[in-house]
């Protein structure tokens, strides 16, 4: 019966967390549509898509709650919700949604407040991603990005997030030898360390890393990472391209949320980082979108989202061999799973 209860009240959290982002989006688009009708074409979605798209989600879920049942990860993560960020920046993210419509209809891809220091920076990087304000570089981008990636998903963002969990624990059974404390694992381009804190409540002893090229997003990572009695955060300000540890330094890494945003050449440079930095044995686990190959029923959405959203780079991602680019840096038995919207890597560095 606990389970049982246990089991419902995520089912209600989630269908909770569903609904506020279609009610969100739906009241947005409609006052999008008043005060400035878009000028962006989209697709429109047959409602068998939107069928096929909720089975996906209910799949999703229920592979969330198996994996909690089953010991991956402790049913505390189930229920992890920033409250305090909800009530705090969701009506800055209603009082934003104006410039972010100008952004939008005026094209301006490469906007920045006056006080924001772009130098430094690859200049694909330099972009106002999902037409977000002072792109991925201030505080207040920092702030409401998790807030705005669970609406973007209906609510689905962490549950998709937590689908790297398992690979990432049974890749790291091949150092079962090893005490669990002397376990390395990177997150790179961890943002404001919302898969740290999963894989935190995954690997309670682990050493944890994340690296990104935001100061700022860094700063709402350390924040929330220190909310943790007596956890450490190992941030580091680095370029993905250019990770800033030894060869063979870590047992686990993983991505997520990060390829869709790179240029080809970029996405080639991170795999042969990350492949130079993982120990032989080691496991790398990337989540991002769908492909076109995976899902072809799919492409109506995949062709909106960078209509909608500023993505310069999504369109060649969603037809990218990362299974290729992995093999060329030299990772080996990689496999593959789709969850809802989401696509997964897992793939190993030769012993």
């Amino acid at each position: 019966m606990p389970d049982t209860l246990t089991k419902l009240a995520y089912q209600s959290f989630q269908q909770g967390k569903t609904y506020f982002g279609l009610a969100h989006k739906a009241i947005s688009s409609q006052l999008l549509n008043l005060v400035s009708p878009s000028k962006q074409k989209t697709q429109p979605l047959h409602p068998e898509l939107l069928l096929k798209l909720q089975q996906r989600l209910n799949q999703l879920l229920e592979k969330d709650w198996q994996d909690a049942e089953q010991g991956v990860y402790p049913f505390t993560l189930l229920f992890d919700n920033p409250w305090e960020d909800f009530f705090r920046y969701y009506p800055l993210i209603v009082l934003d949604m104006p410039q972010i419509w100008e952004r939008a209809n005026q094209k301006k891809y490469h906007e920045f407040s006056p006080d924001i220091k772009t130098e430094g920076y690859p200049s694909y990087y330099l972009q106002n991603f999902h037409h977000q304000t002072d792109g991925y570089l201030s505080d207040m981008s920092a702030n409401l990005y998790d807030l705005q990636v669970e609406i973007l998903f209906n609510g689905a963002a962490d549950a998709m997030r937590r689908r790297i969990l398992a690979p990432l624990k049974q890749g790291l059974q091949a150092f079962s030898s090893i005490p669990p404390h002397q376990i390395r694992v990177l997150d790179v381009a961890c943002g404001t360390a919302r898969t740290l804190k999963f894989i935190r409540g995954t690997l309670p002893e682990a050493s944890l890393f994340g690296t990104d090229l935001s100061p700022a997003y860094l700063r709402k990572a350390n924040q929330l990472l220190s909310e943790n009695p007596g956890e450490l955060p190992q941030l580091l300000q680095a370029n993905a391209e250019e990770l800033p540890y030894l060869d063979n330094y870590f047992h686990a890494l993983t991505c997520v949320f990060l390829f869709h945003e790179l240029p080809a050449e970029a996405r080639q440079q991170v795999i042969e980082q990350c492949f130079r930095v993982t120990k032989p044995g080691g496991v790398f686990v990337i989540c991002d979108s769908i492909q076109a190959n995976d899902s072809p029923d799919f492409m109506p959405m995949m062709e909106n989202f960078p209509a909608m959203f500023h993505e310069p780079y999504y369109r060649h991602y969603t037809t990218d061999n990362l299974v290729e680019r992995l093999e060329k840096a030299g990772f080996t038995n990689i496999t593959t799973e789709i969850h809802m919207v989401s696509k997964y890597w897992i793939a190993h560095k030769p012993s």
